[in-house]
């Protein structure tokens, strides 16, 4: 078995065509090339197609509740900061049930990497409008199309002051493969983006519309300028791929933790006195 990829056969359960196929790769090509352990890595995910994603890669998971994903991503980092934790999930999952979560742990600014499959459509439950769905998209629900703007994730990221922030599309495989590995890198918290298309229930944002709609960051792009990076968020015509934005050296949520103050050892390394947990359940 090589590193990060399963043993044997396994049943995808995702459609012939999907974004999340490509995606699949490039995170284990990013892990690779990382050269970290797969018993080092832990991968935290909620509900939806792209939240099955650790159930297909060779590494520590938690898979639990609808948009829930993210603080046990927090949680995990805090209890061991010697490990590599990744937040996985989609548009539905990350910034509709758990945009929350989103908003707030940006602002605790965790040592983590946050990557958001964005379809821009629930794709589980066969269709309906997401967060980041465009304005009069029809659905079965949604007969009469979506009245609502869709939820941009980047500008509120930066506005929030997350420490990294990213747009890529799946289809560029090298590009969301080497983004991947900047936000495993960063020390703080660092949002991936990726565009994908929902070829079942999206028929709008498919592959030739990504294409036609999105453009590529010039090299002279400065990453450390945050209200250039924000224009560029707001932009609605064309979407930016690159990083839009990375800030270094601002303190973690492991940084800043009381628990951590005075002794760098992992909590979950740490021995445990069990007749101090036991007096402070008897007060």
């Amino acid at each position: 078995m090589k590193k990060f990829e399963m043993n044997g056969n396994i049943d995808i359960a995702w459609c012939p065509g999907c974004g999340n196929f490509p995606i699949r790769e490039s995170i284990i090509e990013a892990l690779k090339e990382l050269k970290v352990d797969p018993v080092n890595v832990v991968m935290t995910s909620g509900i939806g197609q792209a939240a099955k994603m650790p159930q297909y890669i060779n590494l520590n998971y938690f898979n639990g509740l609808h948009g829930r994903g993210l603080p046990v991503a927090v949680a995990v980092k805090a209890a061991n900061p010697e490990l590599t934790v990744i937040a996985e999930g989609g548009d539905g999952d990350m910034y509709g049930e758990g945009g929350n979560h989103f908003i707030h742990n940006i602002r605790r600014n965790p040592d983590i990497a946050h990557i958001v499959h964005n379809n821009m459509v629930y794709g589980l439950t066969k269709g309906q409008a997401s967060p980041t769905s465009k304005r009069e998209f029809t659905t079965p629900i949604q007969v009469s199309g979506v009245v609502n703007e869709p939820f941009n994730p980047l500008a509120v990221a930066i506005v929030l002051g997350a420490t990294f922030v990213a747009r890529v599309f799946s289809a560029d495989k090298d590009m969301v493969k080497e983004t991947i590995k900047a936000a495993i890198n960063h020390r703080g918290y660092a949002l991936v983006d990726i565009f994908h298309p929902c070829v079942s229930f999206n028929k709008v944002n498919n592959y030739s519309w990504y294409k036609n709609n999105t453009y590529y960051l010039d090299e002279e792009h400065d990453k450390k300028d945050m209200e250039a990076a924000l224009k560029i968020a707001l932009e609605t015509e064309k979407h930016a791929l690159g990083i839009l934005y990375q800030k270094e050296g601002k303190p973690t949520f492991e940084d800043l933790s009381n628990v951590y103050a005075k002794d760098k050892t992992p909590v979950i390394k740490r021995i445990r006195d069990l007749n101090k947990v036991n007096d402070l359940i008897a007060k």
